[in-house]
């Protein structure tokens, strides 16, 4: 490992044109750069699938409303799905690793820049394949049609008899595609994370975000493949004749669903884990102290890895599996409670007694904190498996998931964006606009998916574009669709916030936090090698002890 003082390289050259910046930005293999694009990548789907979103709401609005077919609601939400897990979830999230990971651990770029970039280009037309759908997917067969089976695809729906066209063909090529570009990147982050850390960053001084993130690359590279392998079989049924999935032919749908969930389930925390890192990253910062239990987070981390991959089969209880599997997969669902429990005790333990700064990083921070923990309360009730057979496929469902996803990853990513946008482009967001935000978010975050928890009581099914009038879901619906203009009002005025802060706003400097992570000690933005010389660490907190070198924690480990 080097110590050689590097030349240090400007990002962007202000002579330069547009064209050249354009054709600079496409041919980079600069972590920073694939980093950002990939975050932009996902937010720009962010938005395609918020407007999807939009449409279903006003669709239910009343009952037997006609704002949507019957067919366009169907896209509608498998679009919505897809594009919020494999479009906007895995780039955002594998974004910012990309960003953070060589800066936290005192690295010059990824081990694989070049595969890095490949990554990106494959994730990137992947989604262009899958929206590529609307205007090809039923080729000979008429004009344009998106795939309509739902995000988790469950055969015999994508059996040629149901599923007409191509529609279904491109939504198993374009999440494919984007899947290797997935893969790629986990490599890339686990040959980065293990052999690219700079002198003293031991495995239990790396802060908890890239402990995170080894453990999602490692959950990409155990979980996606099945995905992939079923996308294949399906590919075969679809086009050489195969019947694996056929139950007229002795195959199997419930196969489908075993090979899709064991991908599906641990993918809730491929979305969720980077978002926990996120936190444990803020918190601390904004509370003035130390992460409370270090070790525990990391046993923690490690625990949720391991069972998340036996649990599939919760999201299966109403096939019809023996008692004894019913009884296992419930166990382990409760099972993967605890160590996410130990966390929310942790970060609360962090908070106990700090100096506690609440700018708006750390407003989402606790937002996130309520809302995960309300979504991770619904999903224990769902492990008790005669309240999912109640529930199963109902709006209580949507609501739980939504109150995860929602409510946990986006409120996370949220407070990553102000968090570490100072150190991407130098500039700090506008405080006021950023709680703005966060009000407006959590308020529009409330009326949408709480309601839902009551009319899937109420029995109310998703998936159906309308319903009847007098069985009480009119006013959750009404109540659930209110709440998406406060959604929108808050992503607008995060865009303005950034498009004015990127003009305007206030200069950053290089530790505008006071933070204690390597990524604080270069400048904001960051040169194109990271740091002038390949820092030192002392502790789990590196800045700190240099910031006080009469006190550092390297006296404590």
């Amino acid at each position: 490992m080097t110590t050689v003082p590097a030349p240090i390289h400007s990002t962007s050259d202000p002579r330069m044109g547009l064209g050249e910046r354009l054709h600079g930005w496409a041919v980079s293999v600069d972590h920073k750069r694939l980093g950002i694009m990939y975050i932009a990548a996902g937010l720009i789907f962010f938005v395609i699938a918020g407007l999807e979103a939009t449409l279903m709401r006003l669709q239910l609005i009343a009952p037997l409303n006609d704002v949507l077919t019957p067919q366009g609601f169907n896209q509608m939400f498998t679009m919505h799905g897809t594009t919020m897990v494999f479009l906007v979830g895995m780039p955002v999230l594998l974004g910012f690793g990309n960003y953070l990971i060589p800066l936290m651990i005192g690295a010059r770029d990824m081990a694989f820049p070049r595969l890095n970039a490949f990554g990106l280009w494959l994730f990137v037309f992947g989604g262009i394949l899958l929206y590529y759908s609307w205007i090809g997917g039923d080729g000979l067969y008429g004009l344009g049609g998106a795939p309509d089976t739902g995000w988790f695809a469950y055969s015999p729906l994508t059996s040629k008899a149901f599923s007409v066209g191509h529609a279904t063909d491109y939504w198993i090529l374009g999440i494919m595609v984007s899947g290797f570009g997935s893969m790629t990147t986990a490599i890339n982050f686990i040959a980065t994370i293990l052999c690219m850390r700079c002198p003293g960053m031991t495995m239990m001084r790396m802060p908890l975000f890239v402990w995170l993130m080894l453990t999602v690359a490692i959950l990409v590279l155990v979980a996606l493949p099945v995905l992939t392998g079923a996308q294949v079989m399906l590919l075969l049924d679809r086009f050489l004749g195969a019947h694996f999935f056929d139950p007229q032919q002795e195959g199997s749908v419930i196969l489908w669903q075993h090979l899709f969930w064991f991908f599906g389930h641990p993918e809730v925390y491929i979305l969720v884990l980077p978002a926990f890192g996120f936190i444990s990253e803020i918190i601390p910062v904004f509370s003035r102290k130390v992460i409370f239990g270090y070790p525990l987070m990391v046993a923690a981390t490690v625990s949720i890895a391991f069972i998340s991959l036996g649990v599939w089969a919760h999201h299966m209880f109403v096939i019809g599996m023996p008692p004894w599997l019913n009884s296992l997969f419930a166990a382990s669902t409760f099972l993967i409670a605890v160590p996410t429990g130990m966390k929310m005790f942790n970060w609360i333990g962090t908070m106990w007694g700090g100096r506690i700064r609440f700018d708006t990083p750390m407003l989402f921070a606790t937002g996130f904190l309520v809302m995960f923990l309300f979504g991770g309360l619904t999903g224990i009730m769902l492990a008790v498996v005669p309240f999912d057979w109640q529930l199963s496929d109902s709006y209580f469902v949507v609501g739980h998931f939504h109150y995860v996803l929602f409510g946990g990853t986006i409120l996370a990513v949220f407070a990553a964006i102000f968090y570490w946008f100072p150190k991407a482009f130098g500039r700090m967001l506008s405080e006021p606009m950023g709680q703005w935000t966060f009000w407006l978010l959590m308020i529009g975050l409330t009326l949408v998916f709480l309601p839902m928890h009551m009319s899937g009581i109420l029995g109310m099914p998703r998936r159906v574009y309308t319903y009847q009038p007098g069985r009480g879901f009119e006013i959750w619906n009404l109540i659930s669709t209110i709440g998406v203009p406060f959604q929108i009002a808050a992503v607008l005025l995060l865009v303005i916030n950034v498009v004015k802060s990127l003009k305007s706003g206030r200069v950053a400097g290089p530790d505008p936090w006071d933070a204690w992570t390597l990524e604080w000690e270069t400048a904001s933005p960051p040169p194109s090698e990271n740091f002038r010389k390949i820092p030192t660490c002392t502790s789990a907190r590196p800045l700190w002890d240099r910031k006080h070198p009469e006190d550092p924690d390297s006296n404590y480990e």
